[in-house]
């Protein structure tokens, strides 16, 4: 009776091993191999590279560059494209220090020469390019700038014709960061990105961190052209560049709703800013100054402005506030500061 009580209990637990290591055996079917990962690993893994790639929404890839453009539309372009019209002169410019190269571009102006573009082919004004032109080219890349409705319109015909488009927005100083990103990663000069940038954003971020907090200075930037005159608010460039200086800009102060470019003397007049500055637009500078004095300075009330009884009424250059600064953002930064807090910046800072 004992013997078969034994028999039992032996019996029965070579049958629990035999199971078990079985198990063991159909479960192991599933592992990878020692070292390997499993398919949901490698694909963190693979997201992780993306994430450690990515900068200002741009994914660079071995042979092309993943990004999201001023369109809202995510696009992929190939490294290295050899034949590429550029439709604004600052975009060309960036372009052009990230180590590329065109077969087109638009007019330029004087004040906006890019050296190593001259010899190319004109395809007409920012305004009005010429789609025949272009097509003509037979170009790989077209870069446009989304400011202009007719770079906008032609886009699709471009894609029709299996020509890449890059629509691109460089406004303010974190598109100028982001545009040097995607075209250095586009043109492989990853050098030039590490370098330009960095110092770039060092010397801004110094200059900006020095600007006085409690002065409370007021400005208004007027934009004036031969047709019209209208100011601008911190959603522009230079409007941009006077808030991060803590300057308040009384376009600002507008309500919701209106048009913060319209220009109003007798808000200017209510507000009475420290600083008025003025950017110009346009070549016929004779022009543009009998604007300004119709619509303000032959006022007998602009006499009158805290600006310009105090010599604080400046016209900027072109070439840092009209047209992008790009690499010279610093410089840009550092005249308006030098205006703005001449106590603090002085020329030999």
């Amino acid at each position: 009776m004992k013997k078969s009580i034994f028999l039992k209990i032996v019996l029965t637990v070579v049958t629990a091993a035999v199971i078990f290591t079985g198990c063991s055996k159909d479960s192991s079917k599933n592992e990878p191999p020692a070292g390997e990962n499993t398919p949901e690993e490698a694909v963190k893994q693979e997201d992780n590279k993306k994430d450690e790639s990515s900068d200002y929404g741009i994914v660079i890839n071995e042979e092309d560059v993943v990004f999201t453009d001023s369109s809202g539309e995510e696009i992929s372009i190939a490294k290295n494209p050899q034949r590429v019209i550029v439709l604004q002169n600052s975009l060309l410019e960036i372009w052009d220090q990230a180590g590329g190269q065109v077969v087109g571009r638009v007019e330029e102006s004087e004040d906006k020469i890019i050296e190593n573009a001259t010899s190319t082919e004109v395809v007409g004004s920012m305004g009005a390019p010429s789609l025949e032109k272009i097509l003509s080219l037979e170009p790989d890349l077209v870069i446009i700038s989304g400011s202009y409705t007719a770079q906008r319109e032609m886009a699709p015909t471009l894609k029709q014709n299996n020509i890449q488009v890059i629509n691109l927005d460089n406004d303010l100083l974190e598109d100028y960061y982001k545009t040097v990103r995607l075209f250095t990663a586009i043109t492989g000069r990853e050098d030039l990105y590490e370098n330009h940038v960095n110092d770039i954003q060092k010397k801004v971020d110094e200059i900006v961190a020095k600007a006085p907090a409690d002065k409370n200075y007021k400005a208004v930037i007027i934009f004036a052209t031969a047709k019209n005159t209208t100011v601008r608010d911190s959603g522009s460039m230079v409007g941009e560049m006077l808030k991060d200086l803590n300057v308040a800009n009384i376009s600002d102060s507008v309500e919701a709703g209106a048009d913060t470019k319209t220009f109003s003397l007798e808000k200017i007049l209510q507000e009475d800013p420290d600083f008025i500055f003025v950017q110009t637009m346009g070549s016929d500078l004779e022009k543009i100054t009998e604007r300004l004095k119709s619509d303000a300075l032959d006022n007998p009330a602009w006499a009158s402005l805290t600006a310009v009884k105090e010599d604080r009424y400046i016209v900027l250059s072109k070439d840092l506030y009209l047209y992008k600064p790009n690499d010279k953002y610093p410089e840009a930064y550092e005249g308006l500061a030098k205006i703005i807090y001449p106590e603090v910046f002085t020329e030999q800072q």
